[in-house]
C-alpha cells in the first residue's frame, strides 16, 4: 500500500487531547483520516467529538517518555486499523526557565517529553508504518529549534528534534517513510496563557503582526502527511510570520521609523 491509496488512510496523534493536538486530530478526521489520537490525559472527549461529526477516531492514553506505553499503543493501533500511515509527534510541553533557573528536574522532564518521546514514538511506529505501504512521520518541533532561546531545557530539546528528523529521515527512507518536522513560532495557544508581556513584547518582532492561529500550524501538518509533499523528506518548515528570517531587523527598523523618514 503506497500513499496514493484510496483507502481510509490512519493517523497517530500524540498530545490530542486539547490545544493544536487536537485541532490537528480534528482537521485530520475531517479531512477523511481515521485518526488515533493518544494523549497521558484522556482523549475521549475530543474523540466523542470526532465521532459526533461524522469521523472516525480512537482514544489511547499514553506517556510518550515511556517505551512499553508506545509499545501498548503501537498494538492498540494495529488490532483497531490494522495499519499505519502517519504520526504527529505533537506532544510537549515549555518551561520558560532561565539557564541557571533551570533545575535537573525541569531540564529531565522537558527532554523526556520533547525529544525521548518522538525518538520513542518513531521506532516503535516505523514497523507497522513499513508493512501498511510507508507513510510520513511529522515532528512538532519550533523556531526555538533554529535560533537562541533563554530556555535552556525547550530550546535543546528542540534542536534535538530537528536533528532527530534528519537521522530518522535517511534511515527510514528505504522503509517508504518520510519525516519532516514543523518549527512553529508563537502560536494562539495555551501554552502561553499567562505570558502576556512576553508575547507582546515578541510580536513586535514579527513582520507579520501578529500570532500565528492553531489551524495555520495545521493546515503545514496535513500538507506533510498527505501526497502534496511526496518527495519531501528530512525538510524543515518554519511557520513564524517571517520572525527568524526579518525578527530582528524588523523591530530596529520600525523603532527607527521616526529616524528614517
Amino acid at each position: 500500500m503506497s500513499e496514493t491509496t484510496t483507502v481510509p488512510r490512519v493517523v497517530l496523534v500524540t498530545g490530542a487531547a486539547s490545544g493544536m493536538g487536537a485541532g490537528h486530530a480534528r482537521a485530520l478526521a475531517a479531512a477523511g483520516w481515521r485518526v488515533a489520537l493518544a494523549d497521558v490525559s484522556d482523549p475521549g472527549p475530543v474523540v466523542a467529538e470526532i465521532e459526533a461529526a461524522g469521523g472516525q477516531a480512537s482514544r489511547h492514553v499514553l506517556d510518550v517518555t515511556e517505551p512499553e506505553q508506545w509499545t501498548k499503543t503501537i498494538d492498540e493501533v494495529t488490532a483497531a486499523y490494522g495499519a499505519l500511515h502517519g504520526l504527529v509527534n505533537n506532544a510537549g510541553i515549555s518551561r520558560r526557565m532561565r539557564f541557571m533557573d533551570t533545575s535537573e528536574e525541569v531540564w529531565r522532564q522537558v527532554l523526556a517529553i520533547n525529544l525521548d518521546g518522538p525518538f520513542y514514538g518513531i521506532r516503535a511506529a516505523a514497523p507497522l508504518m513499513r508493512e501498511s505501504g510507508g507513510g510520513s512521520i511529522v515532528n512538532i518541533s519550533s523556531i526555538s529549534g533554529q535560533i537562541g532561546y533563554f530556555s535552556p531545557s525547550y530550546s535543546t530539546s528542540k534542536w534535538g528534534l530537528r536533528g532527530l528528523t534528519k537521522s530518522a529521515a535517511g534511515e527510514l527512507a528505504g522503509w517508504g517513510i518520510r519525516v519532516n518536522s514543523v518549527h512553529p513560532g508563537l502560536v494562539e495557544t495555551p501554552l502561553l496563557a499567562g505570558a502576556d508581556g512576553f508575547v507582546e513584547s515578541a510580536v513586535a518582532s514579527v513582520p507579520l503582526g501578529r500570532m500565528a492561529r492553531p489551524e495555520e500550524i495545521t493546515a503545514v501538518v496535513r500538507f506533510l502527511l498527505e501526497d502534496a509533499s511526496s518527495y519531501m523528506s528530512g525538510s524543515e518548515l518554519t511557520v513564524d510570520g517571517a520572525l527568524v528570517s526579518n525578527g530582528l531587523y524588523h523591530r530596529i527598523l520600525t523603532e527607527m521609523e521616526g529616524e528614517l523618514s
